[in-house]
């Protein structure tokens, strides 16, 4: 059978009659924390119910016990018979049945997402973040290909958190798949009613370019965390080389399985620490960690070895991270020698009591068997919030001694708060004594309001494209017509800060390919502001038209950018005037984007820093040569970033309000409202006492 016969036979909606035979999860694979939940008998019901409302009846008496036995032992029911038998991987754009391109390229990003060097645990559909999830079930999966193959320019599909809705009219223009995950009445986002309605099947996570299908595996942050543990280097070390100078975190799953890559690309030793070994082997043999050891005095002396020399390398720790921080205190306090300069964290603490975190105290198999037994979840709970409290206690000794570390907004500082752990930020009182600072401070900076905050305000964020045809060629002509643009805007009248971020850039995409940074699509990753990103997709879409791109370019972008993303703990924490809790600009981001053009728009409750914490809205836009795709990259990039752009303008931001003026006057259809600066606060003295 060729690849476009599988994918047509998997495009054919559900096998039903007959029923494909039963499926076992794979084993050398690595899959999802079971589950918690709280559904008693009434609740299991309603999830059986919900789930065998996808199959005709007369299937109902062999997929109940079946779908019962997976709620059982996994918390969810994943629907493994329906798994595709093909390989799940993008295959070329021109492979997939489709009466719309824009439809095939969205089959291709989700397959992608699911890909198995791609996604964190593929078999149960999420992508990364370790709840991360691109539909519920396997069913939904079908049944979405099925809708995207049939589809024709006069119809959308409308996706309910991973639920197909249907096909409805609409005009050509519009967006072909609206995507909303987890949209839940305020009152109710707490994790408890997440992990019901996830086991009902009735909601989920999303994470952020997970559920939106425009993941491309963990290059999707390597130019991130690049800038970041170079600008740390610079702003805490005062270095611009930092070789010799030994960066700690943990986490080499999803996005954090990018740390390794950007620490040696950043010239530093990273140790990175990873509870699981088949997350640390999936790294290495992809050629993203360079080296892995188990044994804390092994690696305590090949750090030392590799400080001294000034390694650029990565060192895979198969370990908990609390252990290596207790470790690296214990050396300093023996010996004096503190190990340690930069440190963060990229565990998937947004979801610290399911599997996001794993304590210290208990192996990493022992902790597997705790999380499935929920009669243990309080135990679990208890030993997680005390094993923060020592890791933090760790870190601080090490700062305390001139180590220097950042919260990567993952949450990890916020639930080491709420597990009691020493982070608040002490600030002086009036009457000399030290208080607390406000809620959304701690003790150690998020990089967001440290480094990265800087990089929005002026509207610089992570561009993302993935060539459709598949070909590494098509990869190359695009990194070159990208540095070709950026050459050419740098040269320009651009601010001294924006010339900084082209610079910056421009030594990136000249030597991203020499990184070896693809897993899965042939796709790219770069930060560019409104003015970047829209010249760089006429020139792709030009290409593309001309044929020198032998196949169409998605564009997107990380949600975690300018605009894409309302999280007050992460990326709008540098936000100052009180509205850092609300959501007003995630929202309109979607919706400005979906009628400016977007093939496939998504809103989601979570992303980052979790469930309930977070809303964020993502896109993707197909060009494919046309004066129409033109049009559109033009309308939508200018709102995309122009709407976090005067947002932060709005909120009293300098770099904001350049960046704003000087889109005005580039083009005159952009008016915006501009604040106007107190300039004696003296005023305000008396007025409330």
């Amino acid at each position: 059978m060729t690849i476009a016969d599988a994918l047509r036979d998997l495009c054919s909606g559900l096998p039903v009659d007959p029923l494909p035979p039963p499926k076992q999860r794979d084993p050398s694979l690595p899959h999802a924390p079971v589950r918690a939940h709280r559904l008693g008998p009434s609740g299991k019901k309603q999830a059986l119910k919900n789930a065998l409302r996808y199959f005709p009846p007369e299937t109902h008496h062999i997929l109940a016990p079946e779908f019962a036995e997976e709620l059982k032992l996994y918390g969810h029911i994943y629907m493994y018979r329906f798994m595709p038998d093909i390989p799940m991987k993008a295959y070329p754009i021109s492979e997939y049945p489709a009466n719309c391109i824009e439809c095939a390229a969205a089959m291709l990003m989700l397959m992608n997402n699911l890909d198995v060097k791609v996604a964190q645990f593929p078999q149960e559909l999420v992508t990364y973040g370790g709840n991360g999830q691109c539909l519920s079930n396997w069913a939904q999966f079908r049944l979405v290909l099925h809708y995207l193959s049939i589809m024709k320019s006069n119809q959308t599909l409308h996706m309910y958190s991973g639920h197909p809705l249907g096909l409805f009219p609409s005009p050509p223009l519009s967006p072909k798949v609206v995507i909303t995950n987890g949209m839940v009445i305020p009152n109710y986002s707490s994790r408890d009613q997440y992990d019901d309605m996830f086991a009902l099947g009735v909601t989920m996570y999303g994470q952020m370019t997970a559920g939106s299908y425009c993941y491309i595996g963990p290059q999707g942050i390597v130019h991130g965390t690049t800038i970041t543990v170079l600008n740390a280097g610079r702003k805490y070390l005062g270095v611009n080389d930092l070789g010799g100078k030994i960066f700690i975190t943990s986490g080499l799953g999803g996005m954090s399985g990018a740390q390794a890559k950007a620490a040696v690309i950043a010239g530093c030793v990273g140790i990175i620490a990873e509870v699981s070994y088949k997350a640390l082997k999936k790294r290495h043999e992809q050629g993203w960690l360079g080296e892995i050891e188990d044994d804390l005095d092994r690696l305590i002396n090949r750090i030392r070895i590799a400080k001294k020399n000034k390694e650029a390398v990565s060192i895979g720790y198969h370990g908990n991270v609390v252990a290596l921080w207790e470790r690296l205190a214990d050396e300093l306090e023996r010996t004096g020698e503190r190990l340690v300069d930069l440190g963060s964290d990229q565990t998937s603490c947004h979801d610290p009591f399911g599997g996001g975190y794993y304590p210290v105290q208990i192996s990493f198999e022992e902790a597997l068997k705790v999380l499935g037994d929920p009669s243990q979840a309080n135990y679990f709970k208890k030993l997680v919030r005390e094993s923060l409290c020592r890791q933090v206690a760790a870190i601080n000794k090490l700062t305390e001694a001139g180590a220097y570390f950042w919260d990567y907004g993952n949450a990890f500082l916020l639930e080491a708060r709420r597990a009691g752990a020493d982070v608040n930020k002490k600030i002086n009182a009036v009457n000399n004594q030290e208080e607390e600072a406000d809620v959304l401070s701690f003790r150690y900076p998020s990089y967001v309001q440290d480094i990265m905050g800087d990089i929005f305000s002026l509207g610089f964020g992570p561009f993302r494209w993935v060539c459709t045809s598949g070909l590494p060629e098509d990869l190359n002509i695009t990194d070159k017509i990208a540095a070709y643009v950026i050459e050419r805007i740098s040269k320009g009248a651009v601010s001294q800060a924006a010339f900084a971020q082209y610079s910056d850039n421009l030594r990136w995409i000249k030597n991203a390919g020499k990184h070896q940074l693809v897993v899965g699509s042939q796709a790219r990753i770069l930060y560019s502001d409104w003015r970047g990103r829209i010249e760089i997709a006429l020139e792709f879409n030009d290409a593309v038209s001309k044929g020198e791109i032998k196949g169409p370019v998605v564009i997107s972008r990380d949600h975690h950018d300018v605009s894409g993303t309302d999280s007050p703990f992460r990326e709008t924490s540098d936000v100052k005037d009180g509205s850092a809790f609300t959501a007003d600009m995630a929202v309109q981001n979607c919706i400005g984007d979906s009628f400016r053009g977007a093939s496939w728009v998504a809103l989601h409750n979570g992303g980052g820093v979790g469930w309930g914490e977070v809303i964020n809205g993502g896109f993707g836009l197909l060009l494919d040569g046309s004066n129409e795709a033109a049009n559109r990259a033009r309308f939508l990039l200018s709102w995309d970033v122009g709407n976090g752009l005067t947002r932060r303008c709005w909120a009293g931001n300098q770099n904001a309000l350049s960046a704003t003026t000087e889109a005005m006057l580039h083009d005159p259809n952009i008016q915006v409202t501009l604040p106007n600066k107190l300039v004696n606060e003296k005023i305000l003295d008396g007025l409330f006492s």
